[in-house]
């Protein structure tokens, strides 16, 4: 058994190669192998999104504060709130963030596979974004 406490996992800045915006990643767990999930909570101020990418073996996010946006490629951009969950199948292009007015936070659980749990693609443009 392993016990992580509160606060003992300091928080990143969302790099900026792969987010627009202002991004906070505070880790929350990564399972050591042969187990392969992974966990985050991300915090996006307002207008801050991720850039297009996918995952090998899918994404999934549970909304826990604020208002955000979500878009699969050739999707219409929607709207997310707290205690939403969004599920990206393996390989599914997409992007999230907040809204333009509003920070969003989301749980975000992913799995490794052979080591990679995201593929990262070009920004999200502010057309995009604005749907």
């Amino acid at each position: 058994m392993d016990i992580t406490k509160a606060g003992s996992q300091p928080s990143g800045k969302g790099p900026e190669e792969y987010f627009t915006g202002t991004v906070r990643i505070d880790p929350l767990f990564q399972a050591d192998e042969p187990a392969r999930a992974a966990g985050a909570l991300v915090t996006f101020e307002p207008g801050a999104r991720t850039a297009w990418h996918t995952h090998p073996l899918g994404q999934t996010l549970i909304v826990v504060t604020g208002v955000g946006r979500v878009q699969r490629e050739g999707g219409a951009v929607e709207e997310i709130r707290p205690g939403d969950i969004v599920w990206f199948p393996p390989g599914e292009k997409h992007w999230h963030g907040a809204s333009p007015t509003t920070a969003m936070a989301h749980i975000a659980i992913q799995e490794r596979l052979d080591g990679k749990a995201v593929d990262w693609m070009e920004p999200v443009t502010d057309a995009q974004y604005g749907g």
